[in-house]
């Protein structure tokens, strides 16, 4: 087994950075390698295992329907698929659910939507303002749609009908509407382009701007969304609804699925308009439905605003402690430590040496995105990790000038 990196390296394509790790068995907050080492993982697959790793309840939940029905295509009812869906709605301002496999998928199903509603309701309108630095997939709509260059550029021509501005600039996207425009596509915070927090009334103004105008907003939730920030959803702490919403990630606590919301007036998919072979198949809604009753009856949720609190505390603190940190943003468990040198992969590589799993979303952030279940001892003993890493480092640097 050791020698998996090995075997890796032989048959899959080269378009990932693995780390020097190899994971063998997971619990909770932590995972452990084929040697035996124990680590904290404030990665969670990417803010995908919202329950931890190997959850029971969601483990035998996914038991009971993989030994009872797993798929039937969308061409039948079932129980599982409906009561996901009743949840979703319940519990979001949007009323109908179109189930996929992935952000990508589910970005892409909102493109679509909000492209046909245009085409029907604004004489043709088909453009979507999107932001610089933002994140939406790499399919190829919706990298089409991320305002990241080198994410667009090798494939080629891209999708046309997406204008960027800058993120967090109200101002920008009013200049960039025009009769083409269907609607604005927002990250509530940017999570890939570096835990990028806009201000207290960005969203609000967006909001106003696109009631005016009579375009849609579509929010990407699939970082942000099923308690990740605190909330259920985060445009709740931006006190506005969308037309049109993206998840993925943490709704099926480790099983594959996304899903698009619209509301009533905006959900103009007809039979044929769109589909998905595997999307909302028996397994992953029934986990899915799993996660969203354990954020809202288990206290998933509420852990998640004490920890993300907390971790904001423990992060700001580092101010004090190495002249490398700059500070820290985000919300709930979704936090950024910005750095004031170009330093996050060193700090990342070094803390994983020391037992503690962290992401360098930018050359000068690492990103923290722990289990919603994460407990108050292992916020303070992943802090005491990168800290003691980001003084050493400082140490080091001063020494060798």
């Amino acid at each position: 087994m050791s020698d998996i990196p090995t075997r890796d390296a032989a048959v899959h394509m080269t378009n990932y950075r693995r780390m020097p790790v190899t994971i063998v068995r997971g619990e909770g907050s932590r995972v452990w390698d084929t040697e035996g080492r124990e680590y904290l993982d404030f990665i969670q697959g990417v803010a995908v295992n919202s329950l931890g790793h190997a959850n029971p309840g969601l483990a035998d939940v996914i038991a009971k329907q993989a030994h009872t029905l797993m798929a039937t295509s969308n061409l039948f009812y079932t129980e599982e698929r409906t009561r996901l869906a009743e949840l979703l709605v319940a519990n979001s301002v949007l009323d109908r659910v179109f189930f996929c496999n992935s952000g990508a998928e589910a970005v892409e199903g909102a493109i679509k939507i909000a492209r046909k509603w245009g085409i029907q309701n604004r004489e043709g309108a088909y453009e979507i303002i999107s932001t610089h630095n933002s994140f939406h997939g790499r399919t190829l709509a919706a990298v089409a749609a991320t305002g990241t260059p080198h994410y667009r550029e090798p494939f080629g021509p891209p999708m046309p009908g997406f204008v960027f501005v800058d993120y967090n600039d109200v101002e920008q996207i009013k200049a960039a509407t025009t009769p083409r425009t269907c609607a604005v596509l927002l990250e509530p915070i940017q999570g890939e382009g570096g835990v990028n927090v806009p201000d207290a009334d960005y969203l609000k103004r967006v909001r106003a701007w696109c009631d005016e105008q009579g375009i849609l907003l579509i929010l990407d939730e699939v970082q942000t969304g099923v308690g990740r920030t605190g909330t259920m959803w985060a445009y709740e702490q931006a006190g506005i609804e969308p037309d049109i919403m993206t998840s993925a990630k943490g709704l099926g606590g480790g099983m594959p699925i996304g899903a698009v919301l619209a509301k009533e007036a905006y959900a103009v998919f007809e039979p044929g308009d769109h589909g998905s072979t595997f999307g909302g198949n028996s397994l992953a809604v029934a986990a899915g439905a799993y996660v969203i009753t354990q954020m809202i009856d288990g206290g998933v949720i509420a852990n998640a605003m004490a920890r993300g609190d907390q971790l904001a505390r423990r992060l700001a603190a580092l101010e004090d402690v190495s002249p490398l940190v700059g500070g820290q943003r985000g919300a709930g468990l979704l936090r950024g430590l910005e750095l004031t040198a170009d330093v996050a992969p060193e700090v990342v590589a070094r803390s994983l040496e020391r037992g503690l799993i962290l992401n360098p979303v930018r050359p000068n952030v690492v990103r923290f995105m722990p289990p919603l279940t994460v407990t108050a001892e292992e916020i303070d003993r992943a802090v005491e990790i990168v800290g003691g890493v980001v003084r050493d480092l400082a140490a080091e640097r001063a020494a060798a000038r």
